[in-house]
């Protein structure tokens, strides 16, 4: 496999764990993911700590506030070196989120609809619609707005590549392996699953960074993914 397309969520309380993981798992992976606890905790100071040592860096961020702010914010995130980042999918935020990042390498990914949620969820929001209802709604909007992709549950990646095209940028989060526990996911699929709907990256957490062996963790997934 000459891709990986593994992104390992760094989901620590602090730089030292999050440090220690990547430390072990060494050349085996490459692509990590820095969410709000670790954000948190370490800021943009562990993010060039990655960065400076050759790892592509998945800021997810999810970025939702008035345009200026937005637009801002990416400019400061496009100077950095991070490879993706992820913006709310609301259009005038996607349109702000583009406009901050201008020409920078930078690719912003949009959220349609976070993985912990269901049907049930979204009636508590407001949106009496089917979740994929929802989703299409987004990945229109997202590709109107210049975005480079999207970030959804497994389940949906079919439709949405049908949507944005073979150029798009699918992110999944949800991954789990046969097996493997769900934590408090609801909308998931295995790697291969996924891989197959039409995801490009997996972003896979527990199930490798609670590992007893993360490395081989690792190499067991890129297997099943392979086979």
């Amino acid at each position: 496999m000459t891709h990986n397309p593994l992104i390992i969520a760094l989901d620590f309380e602090s730089a030292a764990e999050a440090r220690a993981l990547v430390d072990r798992l060494g050349d085996s992976a490459g692509f990590y993911k820095v969410g709000m606890e670790l954000y948190a905790a370490a800021g943009m100071q562990f993010v060039r700590e990655l960065l400076d040592r050759g790892k592509d860096v998945f800021l997810d961020m999810k970025f939702y506030d008035i345009g200026e702010t937005v637009r801002r914010a990416v400019a400061q995130v496009a100077r950095t070196g991070v490879r993706f980042l992820t913006v709310h999918g609301s259009g005038p935020v996607m349109r702000a989120a583009v406009e901050g990042r201008a020409a920078g390498p930078l690719k912003l990914l949009a959220v349609t609809v976070l993985t912990s949620f269901d049907e049930e969820d979204l009636r508590d929001l407001g949106y009496p619609c089917a979740v994929s209802d929802l989703v299409a709604l987004r990945v229109r909007k997202a590709m109107q707005s210049g975005i480079d992709g999207l970030v959804a549950s497994p389940l949906e990646a079919a439709q949405i590549r049908a949507l944005a095209g073979p150029e798009a940028i699918l992110v999944t989060p949800g991954v789990r392996s046969a097996g493997a526990g769900r934590g408090d996911q609801k909308r998931v699929a295995t790697p291969a699953e996924a891989m197959r709907a039409g995801a490009s990256y997996l972003v896979i957490g527990r199930q490798v960074t609670r590992a007893a062996d993360p490395p081989a963790e690792v190499a067991r997934i890129l297997a099943e993914i392979a086979g």
